[in-house]
């Protein structure tokens, strides 16, 4: 192995030790945690950590042996069916993220109607359908025989051996990170648009509140004025930066994945 191969091999040994602590630890406070379980978001947080398991105990250590030993890490059928997780797993988190975006948004916007809009029964169908919809692609996959180990990625996945489909696989692979990838980011990016546009104009109402009783209050210490107006520039900023680390999370964890397929 080379130097660039034993640091990328002790990369992924990295990224799979935290991918399953991190998830582990979301698993254990879902079990312990009961008014976690009673919120509607739980479901959409469950169904993406064991997305993000299964594909850290799944697919990564395939990849590793892929990269040690520069070849196909078992028989075909263990390819294949791993290939087939990697897609429908990929493809099932970025759904759940978009899930996730699309309930804080109708949380913050239409707090008064969200227990009525967003119940148990509405999250299990929309779970449904991102398993109805993640599910889709690799079974076309799998049937055409585009699933397989491809060694530039030193993986089982998305992969196309015949030079006669490659017309078609293109077109598949297009529709495929259209539909999942660049629909989920549409959405975040919208619902969380929303949700921004909501909570700066609340800042606005509380700005208005605390220069009028600044105002007010003459005799105020000029060190509590200060720390009031930080604190008012700082409540301005706090929510663009959750939904601009959310959003940058989706796309730094995704893009790579998107990009080299």
């Amino acid at each position: 192995m080379s130097i660039w191969e034993v640091i990328l091999a002790f990369v992924v040994v990295v990224l799979m030790l935290v991918a399953l602590l991190a998830n582990v630890l979301v698993l254990m406070c879902f079990l312990y945690s009961a008014d976690i379980r009673k919120q509607v978001p739980g479901l959409f947080i469950l169904n993406l950590t064991f997305c993000n398991l299964l594909m850290t105990v799944s697919n990564m250590p395939l990849t590793l042996a892929g990269i040690i030993y520069k070849s196909q890490p078992g028989g075909d059928q263990i390819c294949h069916i791993v290939g087939f997780l990697e897609t429908f797993l990929t493809t099932n988190s970025m759904l759940s993220m978009a899930a996730l975006s699309i309930d804080r948004w109708i949380a913050v916007v239409f707090p008064l109607s969200y227990h009525s809009k967003m119940r148990y029964r509405d999250a299990a169908l929309i779970l449904s359908y991102t398993w109805l919809h993640s599910v889709s692609f690799p079974i076309v996959a799998a049937s055409l025989s585009w699933v397989g180990f491809h060694h530039l990625y030193a993986s089982c996945t998305l992969y196309n051996k015949r030079p006669e489909d490659r017309t078609q696989f293109v077109i598949f692979t297009g529709v495929f990170h259209t539909l999942s990838f660049l629909l989920s980011l549409i959405v975040l990016c919208f619902t969380y648009l929303k949700v921004l546009k909501v909570a700066r104009f609340h800042c606005k109402r509380i700005d208005v509140i605390t220069m009028q009783t600044l105002v007010l209050l003459v005799d105020i210490h000029p060190s509590v004025r200060e720390r009031c107006l930080e604190e008012q520039k700082r409540r301005r900023q706090r929510a663009t930066k959750k939904i601009s680390t959310f959003i940058g999370t989706f796309i730094l964890c995704f893009a790579p994945y998107v990009i080299t397929r």
